[in-house]
Protein backbone atom coordinates (compact mmCIF):
# COMPACT_ATOMS: atom_id res chain seq x y z
CA UNK A 1 0.00 0.00 0.00
CA UNK A 2 1.23 3.34 -0.80
CA UNK A 3 0.91 6.56 1.65
CA UNK A 4 -0.08 10.04 0.81
CA UNK A 5 2.69 12.30 -0.54
CA UNK A 6 4.09 14.83 1.97
CA UNK A 7 2.80 18.27 0.29
CA UNK A 8 4.44 19.10 -3.02
CA UNK A 9 4.03 20.57 -6.09
CA UNK A 10 2.64 17.62 -7.34
CA UNK A 11 0.25 18.30 -10.47
CA UNK A 12 -0.42 15.93 -13.71
CA UNK A 13 -1.05 17.13 -17.37
CA UNK A 14 -4.11 17.73 -18.63
CA UNK A 15 -5.89 18.80 -21.97
CA UNK A 16 -9.21 17.85 -24.29
CA UNK A 17 -9.02 14.36 -23.57
CA UNK A 18 -7.97 14.15 -19.75
CA UNK A 19 -10.25 12.60 -17.60
CA UNK A 20 -12.37 15.29 -14.71
CA UNK A 21 -11.08 12.83 -11.97
CA UNK A 22 -8.76 10.01 -11.42
CA UNK A 23 -9.15 8.15 -8.21
CA UNK A 24 -5.50 5.72 -7.40
CA UNK A 25 -5.33 3.52 -5.65
CA UNK A 26 -7.13 5.47 -2.69
CA UNK A 27 -7.03 3.96 1.55
CA UNK A 28 -9.57 5.41 3.74
CA UNK A 29 -9.27 3.80 7.41
CA UNK A 30 -11.27 4.81 10.39
CA UNK A 31 -8.91 4.31 13.39
CA UNK A 32 -11.49 3.46 16.52
CA UNK A 33 -11.55 2.41 19.98
CA UNK A 34 -12.59 -0.97 18.83
CA UNK A 35 -9.78 -1.31 15.99
CA UNK A 36 -8.95 -0.23 12.54
CA UNK A 37 -11.73 -0.33 10.18
CA UNK A 38 -10.60 -0.45 6.98
CA UNK A 39 -13.26 1.09 4.96
CA UNK A 40 -11.57 1.92 1.39
CA UNK A 41 -8.84 -0.17 0.02
CA UNK A 42 -6.74 0.94 -2.83
CA UNK A 43 -9.55 1.64 -5.34
CA UNK A 44 -9.07 3.64 -8.63
CA UNK A 45 -11.28 4.90 -11.18
CA UNK A 46 -11.28 8.05 -13.66
CA UNK A 47 -14.40 9.71 -15.04
CA UNK A 48 -14.33 11.68 -17.73
CA UNK A 49 -16.10 14.73 -19.15
CA UNK A 50 -20.16 14.00 -19.89
CA UNK A 51 -19.77 10.39 -18.50
CA UNK A 52 -21.62 8.63 -15.51
CA UNK A 53 -19.91 6.11 -13.39
CA UNK A 54 -22.05 3.84 -11.29
CA UNK A 55 -20.72 2.60 -7.76
CA UNK A 56 -22.43 -0.71 -6.55
CA UNK A 57 -22.63 -2.55 -3.51
CA UNK A 58 -24.45 -3.42 -0.36
CA UNK A 59 -24.43 -0.77 2.53
CA UNK A 60 -20.81 -0.68 4.21
CA UNK A 61 -18.86 -1.51 0.87
CA UNK A 62 -17.24 1.93 1.29
CA UNK A 63 -19.20 3.54 -1.33
CA UNK A 64 -20.39 7.12 0.08
CA UNK A 65 -16.77 7.01 2.30
CA UNK A 66 -14.85 7.01 -0.97
CA UNK A 67 -16.92 9.98 -2.37
CA UNK A 68 -16.37 12.03 1.30
CA UNK A 69 -12.51 11.16 0.56
CA UNK A 70 -12.93 13.16 -2.87
CA UNK A 71 -15.31 16.36 -1.35
CA UNK A 72 -12.51 16.83 1.72
CA UNK A 73 -15.45 15.85 4.31
CA UNK A 74 -14.40 13.40 6.53
CA UNK A 75 -14.49 13.71 9.73
CA UNK A 76 -10.70 13.57 11.44
CA UNK A 77 -10.31 12.26 13.11
CA UNK A 78 -11.34 9.00 13.15
CA UNK A 79 -11.36 9.15 9.63
CA UNK A 80 -7.73 8.98 7.80
CA UNK A 81 -6.91 9.03 4.15
CA UNK A 82 -3.62 6.40 4.46
CA UNK A 83 -2.75 5.91 0.55
CA UNK A 84 -3.70 6.92 -2.47
CA UNK A 85 -4.11 10.36 -4.75
CA UNK A 86 -7.15 12.27 -5.95
CA UNK A 87 -6.52 14.04 -9.14
CA UNK A 88 -8.84 17.05 -10.31
CA UNK A 89 -8.04 19.81 -12.91
CA UNK A 90 -3.40 18.02 -12.33
CA UNK A 91 -3.93 18.81 -8.54
CA UNK A 92 -3.66 16.13 -6.00
CA UNK A 93 -6.39 17.26 -3.86
CA UNK A 94 -5.09 15.14 -1.32
CA UNK A 95 -2.13 17.80 -1.08
CA UNK A 96 -4.31 21.05 -0.67
CA UNK A 97 -4.62 23.31 1.94
CA UNK A 98 -8.68 22.76 4.04
CA UNK A 99 -9.14 26.47 2.27
CA UNK A 100 -7.90 25.57 -1.42
CA UNK A 101 -9.79 22.35 -0.91
CA UNK A 102 -13.23 24.34 0.42
CA UNK A 103 -12.84 27.09 -3.35
CA UNK A 104 -12.57 23.31 -4.83
CA UNK A 105 -15.80 22.37 -3.17
CA UNK A 106 -18.98 23.88 -5.45
CA UNK A 107 -17.00 25.33 -8.71
CA UNK A 108 -15.07 22.43 -9.06
CA UNK A 109 -16.82 19.04 -7.61
CA UNK A 110 -20.23 19.51 -5.86
CA UNK A 111 -22.01 16.39 -4.41
CA UNK A 112 -25.70 15.53 -3.36
CA UNK A 113 -26.20 14.13 -0.08
CA UNK A 114 -28.74 11.03 0.16
CA UNK A 115 -30.47 12.09 2.70
CA UNK A 116 -32.22 15.62 2.14
CA UNK A 117 -33.76 16.50 5.28
CA UNK A 118 -30.91 15.64 7.33
CA UNK A 119 -28.43 17.70 4.78
CA UNK A 120 -30.60 21.09 4.66
CA UNK A 121 -30.51 23.05 7.60
CA UNK A 122 -34.46 23.01 8.92
CA UNK A 123 -33.87 26.42 10.07
CA UNK A 124 -32.92 28.48 7.22
CA UNK A 125 -35.27 28.59 4.27
CA UNK A 126 -34.35 26.79 1.43
CA UNK A 127 -33.74 30.07 -1.00
CA UNK A 128 -31.41 30.98 2.05
CA UNK A 129 -29.50 27.83 1.59
CA UNK A 130 -29.27 27.92 -2.04
CA UNK A 131 -28.13 31.27 -2.28
CA UNK A 132 -25.47 30.58 0.66
CA UNK A 133 -23.51 29.37 -2.28
CA UNK A 134 -23.05 32.78 -3.96
CA UNK A 135 -22.53 34.51 -1.38
CA UNK A 136 -19.67 32.35 -0.15
CA UNK A 137 -17.99 31.83 -3.69
CA UNK A 138 -19.39 35.05 -5.53
CA UNK A 139 -19.42 37.79 -3.12
CA UNK A 140 -23.34 38.57 -4.13
CA UNK A 141 -25.26 40.36 -2.04
CA UNK A 142 -28.14 39.09 -0.29
CA UNK A 143 -30.74 40.36 -2.89
CA UNK A 144 -29.04 39.29 -5.34
CA UNK A 145 -28.25 35.35 -4.31
CA UNK A 146 -31.71 35.20 -3.62
CA UNK A 147 -32.69 35.93 -7.72
CA UNK A 148 -29.87 33.40 -8.30
CA UNK A 149 -31.95 30.70 -5.69
CA UNK A 150 -35.10 31.62 -7.68
CA UNK A 151 -33.61 30.91 -11.28
CA UNK A 152 -32.24 27.55 -9.94
CA UNK A 153 -34.83 26.08 -8.36
CA UNK A 154 -37.29 27.26 -11.35
CA UNK A 155 -34.04 25.33 -13.43
CA UNK A 156 -34.85 22.30 -11.21
CA UNK A 157 -38.63 22.39 -12.06
CA UNK A 158 -39.65 23.32 -8.55
CA UNK A 159 -43.37 24.81 -8.98
CA UNK A 160 -43.87 28.35 -8.01
CA UNK A 161 -40.20 29.14 -6.89
CA UNK A 162 -40.42 32.88 -6.52
CA UNK A 163 -43.25 32.10 -4.09
CA UNK A 164 -41.26 29.07 -2.34
CA UNK A 165 -38.45 30.53 -1.85
CA UNK A 166 -38.42 31.72 1.58
CA UNK A 167 -39.88 27.91 2.92
CA UNK A 168 -38.23 25.69 5.18
CA UNK A 169 -37.53 22.31 4.08
CA UNK A 170 -40.02 20.60 6.22
CA UNK A 171 -42.63 22.59 3.76
CA UNK A 172 -41.31 20.53 0.44
CA UNK A 173 -42.16 16.75 -0.18
CA UNK A 174 -39.52 14.60 -0.19
CA UNK A 175 -39.10 14.31 -4.32
CA UNK A 176 -38.88 18.47 -4.02
CA UNK A 177 -36.57 18.64 -1.07
CA UNK A 178 -34.42 16.38 -3.28
CA UNK A 179 -34.42 19.25 -6.17
CA UNK A 180 -33.31 21.80 -3.60
CA UNK A 181 -30.09 19.41 -2.76
CA UNK A 182 -29.68 19.21 -6.62
CA UNK A 183 -29.95 23.26 -7.16
CA UNK A 184 -27.53 23.27 -4.16
CA UNK A 185 -24.98 21.47 -5.90
CA UNK A 186 -25.44 22.00 -8.85
CA UNK A 187 -25.60 26.61 -7.88
CA UNK A 188 -21.89 27.27 -9.35
CA UNK A 189 -22.10 24.52 -12.38
CA UNK A 190 -19.40 21.91 -11.21
CA UNK A 191 -17.58 20.38 -13.45
CA UNK A 192 -17.99 17.13 -11.50
CA UNK A 193 -21.41 16.06 -9.61
CA UNK A 194 -21.70 13.22 -6.94
CA UNK A 195 -24.55 12.21 -6.24
CA UNK A 196 -24.85 9.92 -3.19
CA UNK A 197 -28.44 7.66 -3.48
CA UNK A 198 -29.89 10.35 -5.08
CA UNK A 199 -33.07 8.89 -5.11
CA UNK A 200 -33.33 6.68 -1.26
CA UNK A 201 -36.93 6.55 0.34
CA UNK A 202 -38.49 8.26 -3.34
CA UNK A 203 -41.27 6.34 -4.81
CA UNK A 204 -40.54 5.20 -8.31
CA UNK A 205 -42.68 8.24 -10.48
CA UNK A 206 -40.25 10.51 -8.13
CA UNK A 207 -37.40 8.58 -8.71
CA UNK A 208 -37.45 8.47 -12.26
CA UNK A 209 -38.23 12.28 -12.49
CA UNK A 210 -35.08 13.37 -10.15
CA UNK A 211 -32.55 10.78 -12.54
CA UNK A 212 -34.38 12.46 -15.60
CA UNK A 213 -33.25 15.94 -14.27
CA UNK A 214 -29.54 14.78 -13.52
CA UNK A 215 -29.57 13.88 -16.96
CA UNK A 216 -30.74 16.70 -18.63
CA UNK A 217 -28.46 18.56 -16.26
CA UNK A 218 -25.81 16.46 -17.27
CA UNK A 219 -26.40 17.07 -21.09
CA UNK A 220 -27.05 20.95 -20.79
CA UNK A 221 -23.43 21.16 -18.68
CA UNK A 222 -21.14 18.22 -19.82
CA UNK A 223 -20.62 17.75 -16.32
CA UNK A 224 -19.19 14.20 -15.41
CA UNK A 225 -21.64 11.87 -12.70
CA UNK A 226 -20.48 9.69 -10.35
CA UNK A 227 -24.11 7.70 -9.34
CA UNK A 228 -23.48 5.89 -5.79
CA UNK A 229 -26.24 3.78 -5.68
CA UNK A 230 -27.85 0.17 -4.86
CA UNK A 231 -30.67 0.44 -7.33
CA UNK A 232 -29.58 -1.45 -10.31
CA UNK A 233 -32.47 -0.22 -12.09
CA UNK A 234 -31.46 3.37 -12.23
CA UNK A 235 -27.73 2.00 -13.26
CA UNK A 236 -29.07 0.36 -16.32
CA UNK A 237 -30.64 3.15 -17.37
CA UNK A 238 -28.21 6.03 -17.07
CA UNK A 239 -24.69 4.39 -16.46
CA UNK A 240 -21.90 4.46 -19.08
CA UNK A 241 -19.36 2.16 -16.51
CA UNK A 242 -19.80 0.48 -13.44
CA UNK A 243 -17.66 0.04 -10.49
CA UNK A 244 -18.61 -3.10 -8.55
CA UNK A 245 -17.63 -2.60 -4.20
CA UNK A 246 -17.43 -4.89 -1.63
CA UNK A 247 -15.35 -4.96 1.48
CA UNK A 248 -13.40 -1.40 0.54
CA UNK A 249 -12.31 -2.91 -2.68
CA UNK A 250 -13.54 -2.68 -6.60
CA UNK A 251 -14.51 -6.24 -7.43
CA UNK A 252 -15.21 -5.56 -10.97
CA UNK A 253 -15.10 -2.78 -13.50
CA UNK A 254 -16.74 -2.13 -17.40
CA UNK A 255 -19.62 -0.81 -19.20
CA UNK A 256 -22.63 -1.36 -18.01
CA UNK A 257 -24.03 -3.32 -20.66
CA UNK A 258 -21.08 -5.83 -19.81
CA UNK A 259 -21.75 -5.92 -16.43
CA UNK A 260 -25.29 -6.28 -16.16
CA UNK A 261 -25.29 -8.63 -19.41
CA UNK A 262 -22.41 -11.31 -18.11
CA UNK A 263 -20.90 -10.34 -14.90
CA UNK A 264 -17.37 -11.68 -14.36
CA UNK A 265 -17.52 -11.50 -10.44
CA UNK A 266 -19.62 -13.72 -8.44
CA UNK A 267 -20.52 -10.83 -5.98
CA UNK A 268 -21.93 -9.10 -9.12
CA UNK A 269 -23.46 -12.25 -10.42
CA UNK A 270 -25.17 -12.25 -6.91
CA UNK A 271 -26.36 -9.05 -7.18
CA UNK A 272 -28.33 -9.52 -10.70
CA UNK A 273 -29.93 -12.97 -9.28
CA UNK A 274 -31.03 -11.07 -5.85
CA UNK A 275 -33.29 -8.66 -8.14
CA UNK A 276 -36.85 -9.28 -8.92
CA UNK A 277 -37.33 -10.05 -12.63
CA UNK A 278 -40.79 -9.04 -14.33
CA UNK A 279 -40.72 -11.86 -16.32
CA UNK A 280 -39.76 -14.51 -13.87
CA UNK A 281 -43.59 -14.35 -12.27
CA UNK A 282 -44.07 -16.66 -9.65
CA UNK A 283 -40.20 -17.72 -8.63
CA UNK A 284 -38.14 -16.90 -5.82
CA UNK A 285 -35.54 -14.39 -5.38
CA UNK A 286 -31.59 -15.97 -5.22
CA UNK A 287 -30.34 -13.69 -2.20
CA UNK A 288 -26.40 -13.55 -1.19
CA UNK A 289 -26.11 -15.63 1.44
CA UNK A 290 -24.54 -14.46 4.67
CA UNK A 291 -23.22 -11.18 5.73
CA UNK A 292 -20.97 -8.35 4.15
CA UNK A 293 -17.40 -8.79 6.06
CA UNK A 294 -16.53 -6.86 9.34
CA UNK A 295 -14.56 -4.33 7.54
CA UNK A 296 -12.67 -4.55 11.16
CA UNK A 297 -11.91 -7.96 10.44
CA UNK A 298 -12.08 -8.79 6.46
CA UNK A 299 -11.67 -11.93 5.50
CA UNK A 300 -8.06 -13.34 4.26
CA UNK A 301 -7.55 -14.36 0.78
CA UNK A 302 -11.02 -13.09 -1.56
CA UNK A 303 -13.01 -11.23 0.81
CA UNK A 304 -16.21 -12.52 -0.73
CA UNK A 305 -15.33 -16.19 -0.14
CA UNK A 306 -16.96 -17.14 2.91
CA UNK A 307 -20.63 -15.93 0.66
CA UNK A 308 -19.18 -17.46 -2.74
CA UNK A 309 -20.92 -20.49 -4.28
CA UNK A 310 -17.89 -20.89 -6.45
CA UNK A 311 -14.89 -20.37 -4.06
CA UNK A 312 -12.29 -22.91 -4.09
CA UNK A 313 -10.16 -23.54 -1.31
CA UNK A 314 -7.23 -26.44 -0.45
CA UNK A 315 -6.67 -28.97 -2.46
CA UNK A 316 -9.30 -28.04 -5.16
CA UNK A 317 -7.91 -24.72 -5.76
CA UNK A 318 -5.33 -24.27 -8.07
CA UNK A 319 -1.44 -23.25 -7.18
CA UNK A 320 -1.73 -19.24 -6.00
CA UNK A 321 -5.29 -19.05 -6.08
CA UNK A 322 -7.01 -20.56 -2.88
CA UNK A 323 -9.67 -18.27 -2.49
CA UNK A 324 -9.21 -18.29 1.24
CA UNK A 325 -5.62 -17.55 1.27
CA UNK A 326 -4.67 -15.47 -2.09
CA UNK A 327 -5.78 -12.19 -2.67
CA UNK A 328 -7.27 -11.91 -5.99
CA UNK A 329 -5.88 -8.91 -7.75
CA UNK A 330 -8.50 -6.44 -9.98
CA UNK A 331 -7.27 -7.41 -13.41
CA UNK A 332 -8.34 -7.61 -16.80
CA UNK A 333 -10.72 -10.56 -17.69
CA UNK A 334 -11.86 -9.90 -20.94
CA UNK A 335 -11.01 -7.09 -22.79
CA UNK A 336 -12.75 -3.54 -21.47
CA UNK A 337 -13.55 -5.65 -18.55
CA UNK A 338 -11.75 -6.17 -14.72
CA UNK A 339 -12.47 -8.44 -12.65
CA UNK A 340 -10.82 -9.49 -8.52
CA UNK A 341 -11.83 -13.34 -8.95
CA UNK A 342 -9.35 -16.09 -9.34
CA UNK A 343 -11.96 -17.74 -11.66
CA UNK A 344 -13.56 -14.72 -13.37
CA UNK A 345 -12.83 -16.56 -16.82
CA UNK A 346 -14.64 -19.97 -15.49
CA UNK A 347 -17.80 -17.63 -14.29
CA UNK A 348 -17.94 -15.76 -17.53
CA UNK A 349 -17.22 -19.34 -19.21
CA UNK A 350 -14.40 -17.93 -21.69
Amino acid sequence: MSTVPTPAAQTRGGGASAPLLEVDDLYVEFRTRAGVVNAVNGISYTLGPGETLAILGESGSGKSVSAQAIMGILDTPPAQITGGSIWFEGRNLLELSPEEQRKVRGPGISMIFQDALSALNPVYSVGYQIGEMFRAHRGMSKQDAKKRAVELMDRVRIPAAAQRVGDYPHQFSGGMRQRVMIAMAIALDPRILIADEPTTALDVTVQAQVMDLLTDLQEETGMGLVLITHDLGVVNEVADQVAVMYAGRIVERGTVDDVFGDPAHPYTEGLMTSVPQVEAKGGRLQPITGQPPNLANIPSGCPFHPRCPRRRIGAEAAPGRDCAVDRPPLRLVVPGREAACHYSEEVLGV
